[in-house]
């Protein structure tokens, strides 16, 4: 038997090719053409667009700015704020990741044409038109990051966007190309946002009738139907044309293009004009975060009223972890300063430095704005799942007091906004939630309107839009809880002072969720406000408050309202022109 074994053995070893047994098998290495008759592996490559957007996670920029810092020694945006800031230390940096994400957008959009999408000709035909418009509107939002991030002035003074690449780039391509201008870029965002509002849907949802310009309505369902969601529709499209469109009409651009802020105003307009306008704002927008019905209910790409996109919906503790007070077994990583609690009004809707507010500096959290502590956890709130007393003060004796271990307070405030209290962090009993980020939300929306137009027509006109900024800010605040908001009726007639309140509102309202960095740099404003704390002392009946005047000295410079151009780069590029400064 086993003589007969070896035969047979000594058979197969002869017929088998000596190559195949000494040569090494060619690596698995898929090239382009195995994209055209596998529909999987071709979206594969606009999927990894997808994967890349920064919006996947909380970056918490707000450390850079006067709105919070960190008490995590090695957070990069802490660096930034104090000095170290530089062409070759970048955290804000998209250069990288979004021109990798445009290369596969651009090798996608050259090569879509040549892919059987299904195996019905029709339903292919409709396939590569929706996969088309998804990669064109996905190459306009990474230019946007791209000029958000890197637009800027020259030595000469010249307003520079980035260099437009609208091919694949390989080995032999010329990389070594200029910068274009900042108004080619935009006209380059236009022209990608209109090719993709043409071919894309508002919405991805299950037709009840045909759309017109469509022949088979089960073919359309396939392909543009509800099983599409979140991915980039026509309603995205429109918000990230109002998102482009207020970066180019604000101050540290406007010199550069000629989107205004009449355009700009529209474009958001057109958009709200189909969530109902005004009325469309949801009224539970506000606390989006900790929903819980609302929350729980969300499943197969559905968003609330409130969201236009958003990523995946998952059940975690990492967001608690990171910044529950140390008594809720957190780090407390990200503190709110004294800057944007001064920034709430009073409960009459008075800013606090006004007469009228009634604000008393010896019970400073009373009579405020309810946003105040929906936002931040202040000085004997509470919070978790117990309902748990926080004592911020130095007066305490938990490790929740100003500074008293790495994990405290530097500020004498916890970030309260986005976390979820019925998250429980006890090792003994450790629970997670649903969470969601929203890549865009309608309060932004309706927020870039208000700016927008009260610069363009002034507090009380909406141009041809039929509501104003006034309106606008109207039903936020009234979403907020002012009943009563004199301070508004006082100022609805006076643009530079709509102008402040609408910049104070956007602060507010979207504090903590990535905004405030771009907004004052796009804006012009200091970037060099010293972060301000609180120093409770006293006893806890009778405390006594001192404000900190330097938690944290920023170190910025003027010309750093446009960030750099990756220092290395500039070394391998001589074409590649530095911004002013850097």
């Amino acid at each position: 038997m086993n003589k007969r074994i070896l035969i047979v053995l000594s058979v197969i070893f002869m017929t088998i090719s000596c190559d195949d047994l000494i040569e090494p098998a060619i690596e698995n290495n898929r090239g382009l053409e195995d994209m055209y008759a596998e529909a999987g592996y071709a979206q594969g490559i606009l999927l990894n667009a997808y994967t890349r957007l920064p919006g996947n996670g909380w970056s918490f920029s707000d450390v850079a700015t006067d709105d919070a810092v960190s008490n995590d020694v090695s957070n990069n945006f802490r660096k930034v704020a104090t000095g170290q800031w530089a062409a070759n230390f970048n955290p804000l940096d998209q250069w990288t990741n979004s021109k990798a994400a445009i290369q596969y957008l651009n090798i996608f959009l050259a090569e879509a044409d040549k892919v059987k999408w299904a195996v019905d000709d029709n339903v292919s035909l409709l396939f590569r038109q929706r996969l088309k418009g998804e990669a064109y509107g996905m190459r306009a939002l990474y230019m946007y990051y791209l000029l958000q991030a890197h637009a800027g002035v020259s030595e000469t003074n010249e307003l520079l966007g980035v260099p437009i690449v609208l091919d694949p780039e390989g080995a032999n391509s010329n990389f070594n190309i200029p910068r274009n201008t900042f108004q080619q870029c935009m006209t380059q965002i236009y022209s990608d946002l209109a090719k993709a509002k043409e071919l894309l849907p508002l919405d991805f949802e299950m037709a009840n009738a045909l759309p017109p310009g469509y022949t088979n309505l089960n073919d359309y369902n396939r392909v543009f139907g509800d099983y599409a969601r979140q991915r980039m529709s026509g309603r995205i499209v429109m918000f990230i044309k109002s998102q482009v469109a207020l970066l180019a009409a604000s101050p540290a651009f406007n010199g550069g293009n000629t989107t205004n802020w009449g355009v700009a105003a529209d474009y958001a307009g057109q958009l709200l004009a189909l969530n109902g306008g005004v009325a469309g704002l949801d009224a539970n927008g506000l606390t989006w975060y900790r929903n819980t019905a609302e929350i729980e209910a969300l499943g197969s790409g559905i968003n609330p009223k409130e969201v236009v996109w958003r990523t995946d919906i998952a059940n975690s503790n990492n967001l608690e972890a990171d910044n529950f007070p140390p008594t809720l077994y957190g780090r407390g990583r990200v503190n709110p300063t004294q800057n944007l609690v001064d920034a709430f009004p009073a409960a009459n809707g008075y800013p606090i430095t006004n007469a009228s507010s009634n604000y008393n500096p010896s019970a400073p959290y009373a009579n405020r704005d309810p946003r105040l502590k929906h936002f931040i956890l202040v000085n004997q709130d509470v919070a978790g799942v117990s309902s748990t007393v926080i004592t911020t003060a130095s007066i305490g004796t938990t490790n929740d007091g100003l500074n008293k271990a790495a994990t405290s307070t530097r500020t004498g405030y916890y970030m309260k906004k986005l976390l979820r209290q019925d998250v429980n962090l006890n090792p003994q009993s450790t629970t997670t939630q649903r969470h969601y980020r929203p890549r865009m939300r309608y309060t932004e929306l309706y927020l870039n309107y208000a700016e927008a137009a009260n610069e363009a027509w002034g507090p009380l006109s909406g141009g041809n839009n039929g509501f104003s900024a006034y309106d606008v800010i109207k039903a936020i605040r009234k979403r907020a809880g002012f009943v009563q908001d004199n301070y508004l009726e006082s100022i609805k007639a006076d643009k530079d002072a709509m102008r402040v309140l609408i910049r104070n509102e956007r602060r507010l309202e979207l504090c903590f969720e990535g905004f405030r960095f771009w907004d004052l740099r796009r804006w012009k404003s200091n970037l060099g406000e010293s972060a301000q704390g609180m120093n409770i002392q006293g006893t806890t009946t009778v405390p006594t408050y001192t404000k900190i005047p330097s938690v944290e000295d920023r170190v910025f410079a003027d010309y750093m309202n446009y960030g750099p151009i990756p220092y290395s780069e500039t070394l391998k590029f001589k074409a590649l022109i530095q911004n002013k400064g850097w």
